[in-house]
């Protein structure tokens, strides 16, 4: 794995975790934090797409990963990088904001199922863009505005993160925030693949 792509991702999930928590932590921010989520990834998915397709999510890398689309070794790396991102993130939120807006976190299954469902929808998209379903100067818009939807899903049962990492990053992290994204996106992506590309021309790729 060349450094790059790993920086990239490092670096992207440290600029969403850090716009999220920006957003969230400011009373009265003239942008809502979905929005701030989306257009960060879409700007993100521009700056970055062409250097590591801009996963930022390490549920988002494990279910490309299992269409075939990214290499074990690359899944891996790439999932340090984003913890390592949103770890970053963590600290310097706690740094920039003594009073942190606390934000509920549960253990409930309803919590996760609704992390799962947003997840999904995430998840079939970025698939769809992984297979060459959306031409390349709509990737960023179409990737943003699927993220406000997706954390639409959600929001009814949980914090809307849809992403392990920045749930780390944010202060969201407990179970439901890991399985739910994962479970989720593993379903987006194979359904992604089943309707977008119904000849199943990948398979998974080990190293």
């Amino acid at each position: 794995m060349r450094p790059r792509p790993v920086a990239a991702e490092l670096v992207g999930t440290f600029a969403l975790a850090l716009s999220v928590s920006i957003s969230v932590n400011n009373p009265g921010f003239p942008i809502p934090t979905p929005a701030m989520a989306g257009l960060t990834l879409g700007v993100l998915v521009h700056l970055l797409g062409p250097v590591s397709g801009c996963l930022l999510n390490p549920a988002v890398t494990i279910a490309i990963w299992s269409i075939g689309r990214l290499e074990a070794k690359d899944a891996g790396s790439f999932i340090a990088a984003q913890f390592a991102g949103a770890g970053l993130a963590l600290a310097l939120g706690s740094a920039l904001f003594a009073d942190r807006v606390p934000l509920p976190v549960d253990a409930s299954a309803g919590t996760g199922v609704a992390e799962l469902l947003g997840a999904a929808l995430l998840a079939f998209t970025i698939a769809a863009v992984f297979m060459g379903r959306i031409p390349a100067r709509l990737t960023g818009a179409v990737i943003g505005a699927a993220l406000v939807v997706a954390i639409s899903w959600a929001a009814h049962g949980s914090n809307g993160v849809l992403n392990p990492a920045v749930a780390l990053g944010i202060g969201s992290l407990s179970l439901p925030y890991i399985w739910g994204p994962v479970a989720g996106a593993l379903i987006g992506a194979h359904l992604s693949r089943y309707v977008c590309d119904p000849g199943g021309r990948t398979t998974r790729v080990d190293s």
